[in-house]
């Protein structure tokens, strides 16, 4: 009997490795924690789940944009949220189990990844997760006005933000879909010389009045290619409790908001759909 359990135990420490319409990928057990895997796409981290514990947060990005689900609204209040890329789900997981009866839809275009993640990282049924296969962009043209409480883009096609999601006219289809008072936060990727980013900042600061930009100092020093966590809204943003939710992380960032953000755009012009090109692919030492 106890041969059969452990077994069952390699069994399930098994990687699993399957071909989707983006690439090679892999889910990978988390050697420290029993039900936790994380998703790699060609080689590239993109997601961890906890499936005993779905409101934990391995990657530094995703804890970043889980403070910002944490402050979109007063704690455990359902939130009505709209998740662009799916990966394996675990932001849409994470406000499930921090805001029970929040209602989300999920736009992923990867039909394959979705069935992969559906069958090996499992929803909680009673989530009210709808997952959709569709480009990002034209899901979340089917929102209806005012509906989101919560966007969250976290899109990444061949490890690269495709151009159609970086322009005035995308967030112009944000705004739409967000009521009033309701939160846009975006993981943008960029290296030296931060021209994706720096024109980032100014698109969204050409739709939105509020922003916040969340990221290590290296990277906003142009140091080195990473992660930054831009965070938008019609109304102001709880920025000190922000503030201290990313100096207090395992490992720390810097806000930037205000004169200081739009300062760190060095004169960058918006995006619009006629200039809009892909982020920057990453250099391969940053998945080594």
């Amino acid at each position: 009997m106890g041969r059969s359990r452990d077994n069952r135990r390699r069994a399930v420490a098994e990687a699993v490795v399957e071909a989707v319409e983006g690439g090679l990928a892999e889910l990978i057990p988390d050697p420290d924690r029993a039900r936790a895997w994380s998703l790699l796409i060609d080689g590239a981290p993109q997601s961890h789940v906890d499936l005993d514990d779905p409101a934990h947060l391995s990657f530094e990005y995703q804890r970043r944009i889980g403070h910002v689900i944490d402050l979109a609204a007063p704690p455990g209040k359902p939130v009505q949220a709209v998740h662009l890329g799916g990966g394996a789900l675990t932001l849409a997981r994470y406000t499930a189990a921090t805001r029970p009866r929040s209602t989300q839809q999920v736009v992923e275009r990867d039909a394959a990844l979705v069935q992969l993640v559906r069958r090996e990282l499992p929803l909680d049924p009673g989530a009210r997760i709808r997952v959709r296969s569709a480009d990002a962009r034209e899901g979340l043209a089917k929102v209806p006005d005012g509906w989101a409480d919560l966007i969250v883009a976290d899109v990444f096609s061949g490890a690269r933000t495709p151009a159609h999601l970086t322009s005035t006219e995308f967030l112009d289809e944000v705004r739409r879909a967000l009521r009033p008072g309701g939160v846009y936060t975006a993981n943008l990727a960029d290296g030296p010389p931060l021209a994706h980013l720096r024109a980032q900042i100014a698109t969204a600061a050409a739709r939105f009045p509020e922003l916040a930009l969340i990221a290590d100092p290296a990277i906003l020093r142009g140091k080195r290619f990473g992660n930054a966590i831009l965070v938008a809204s019609d109304i102001p943003l709880p920025l000190a409790e922000l503030t201290r939710r990313a100096a207090s992380d395992p490992h720390p960032a810097r806000l930037e908001h205000g004169a200081k953000l739009m300062d760190f755009t060095g004169g960058a012009t918006p995006v619009t759909d006629t200039s809009a090109v892909a982020s920057p692919a990453p250099p391969p030492s940053v998945f080594r």
